[in-house]
């Protein structure tokens, strides 16, 4: 993981002298920015000695609750971790009126090692583990995203908005164009912005969904910024549909009736003298491709825990949803986890279905990756390819749908530990089963609506 220099502090500064604020940011465990605003006379500061940051900012849940089980609050006196800017991270943030900034933070022990806990360290532990093998994953990172009603998510309800015409969707119309045409002046915003940032933002697409949109990413030859790419385009859309009057949720269900958001990983691998160890059509696969298979095909349910962090993350997981309920794979069949695309055989990769858009990017591309290496050094053979309906009546559904179960499995996997690290992977799975324990002790609005009057 390449830190930054107090150079590229100095360029940015001077060839951006209205920047007024910047916002430093690390990533927690369950994929939420926390951090700092900082001026810019402390940004070269941060850069040389790092800027302190507790480090019981790694153990929190989605709310912002500690978990003390994790043993990051007490029994480490809460002591801060000095977290150090990212090369090639600091970038604007467009959707503020005052000029702002923001740049990605790593957290490092006093010592100089990594925090175990830090995400982006797990993600990097997996991608060394690639490249002492001589493989450079090649990787694209695709998020579905619903536009909702900002009135109506105050009141912590969802519901389509109104797009700057007055139209309100309310219909299925996959890849309409309309859409497209209807919110138009966000998401020109949205590519604007992308373009200010040096994201790498290409195709768009309405999606399935009243309100659900895809900006596809192009890939990257390094994985590491691939998922960095990811969490800044999060900020930005939610950034922007602020500006807009909208909110952006990544929720991975938001509603019961139509299609969940998904988090789609396009990966191939590349090798001393080869562009792409995937390269090829049909179902014949090379060595590489097919024992990548059968690794995430093998390691996929005890991996469902980081693919699927939340409770609502389990909501998407229904036949012929195109979520995945059974491990399988295919050329060019979105009913599978594992697709392997169709085109031009030296543009082939596999296409990885199985992450909700709530996943952590950095979690969730590390545990893939780790599959990816966990095949190809056992030289794990994969399943006959699927034709046809995946979600045929006969296919037994063998990951774990449910939270507590898939967290249950993950904690008797030697596999995530041995890839992601020991310590990262006992914060992660800490904080989600008393996250979990957390959420089903509480009483919600559909408690009463099912229960009250018929109990």
């Amino acid at each position: 993981m390449t830190r930054a220099t107090e150079r590229e502090a100095a360029d940015f500064l001077a060839a951006h002298p209205e920047t007024v604020q910047i916002q430093a940011f690390l990533t927690d465990p369950s994929g939420v920015a926390r951090g700092k605003v900082l001026r810019p006379e402390e940004l070269s500061a941060a850069y040389r000695d790092g800027r302190p940051l507790p480090c019981s900012i790694q153990s929190l849940d989605m709310l912002g609750a500690d978990v003390l089980e994790t043993g990051l609050v007490w029994e480490e006196g809460d002591s801060d971790r000095p977290c150090f800017p990212i090369a090639g991270t600091l970038t604007h943030a467009p959707w503020h009126d005052v000029p702002t900034a923001q740049v990605v933070l790593a957290s490092w022990e006093p010592d100089g090692s990594p925090t175990p806990a830090d995400p982006r360290h797990a993600l990097a532990r997996t991608v060394a583990g690639l490249k002492a093998m001589g493989l450079t994953p090649v990787v694209a990172i695709e998020l579905e995203f619903y536009l909702v009603d900002r009135e109506a998510a105050a009141k912590r309800r969802i519901a389509p908005p109104a797009a700057p015409n007055g139209f309100v969707p309310a219909h299925l119309q996959a890849y309409l164009m309309q859409d497209l045409e209807d919110f138009s002046p966000f998401l020109n915003d949205v590519f604007e912005g992308a373009k200010k940032m040096g994201l790498p933002a290409r195709t768009l697409i309405s999606e399935y969904a009243p309100g659900q949109f895809e900006i596809v990413l192009e890939h990257r030859a390094d994985a590491m910024r691939a998922a960095d790419d990811a969490i800044l385009y999060k900020r930005l859309v939610k950034g922007m549909a602020d500006r807009h009057g909208f909110v952006a949720t990544f929720m991975a269900k938001p509603y019961a009736d139509v299609s969940g958001s998904g988090m789609h990983m396009h990966v191939s691998l590349a090798g001393e003298g080869s562009a792409n160890l995937f390269a090829g059509d049909g179902t014949d696969l090379t060595p590489h491709l097919a024992h990548a298979i059968g690794g995430l095909e093998r390691t996929m349910a005890e991996s469902m825990a980081m693919f699927a962090p939340n409770a609502n993350s389990f909501r998407r997981f229904r036949r012929n949803t195109y979520a995945p309920t059974t491990p399988a794979w295919a050329v060019d069949n979105r009913s599978v986890p594992l697709r392997v695309t169709a085109g031009k055989p030296e543009t082939r990769h596999l296409e990885h279905r199985v992450c909700g858009a709530d996943a952590n990017p950095y979690v969730a591309l590390a545990t893939v990756l780790a599959g990816i290496a966990e095949g190809i050094e056992k030289k794990i053979a994969p399943s006959a390819p699927v034709t046809g309906d995946g979600y045929r009546k006969e296919r037994e559904e063998t990951l774990p749908l449910n939270w507590w179960k898939a967290l249950d499995v993950a904690r008797g996997s030697s596999f995530l530990p041995s890839r992601l690290g020991k310590g990262f992977t006992d914060t992660f799975l800490t904080i989600k089963e008393v996250e979990c324990d957390r959420f089903f002790a509480s009483v919600s609005d559909v408690d009463a609506e099912w229960y009250l009057r018929n109990a």
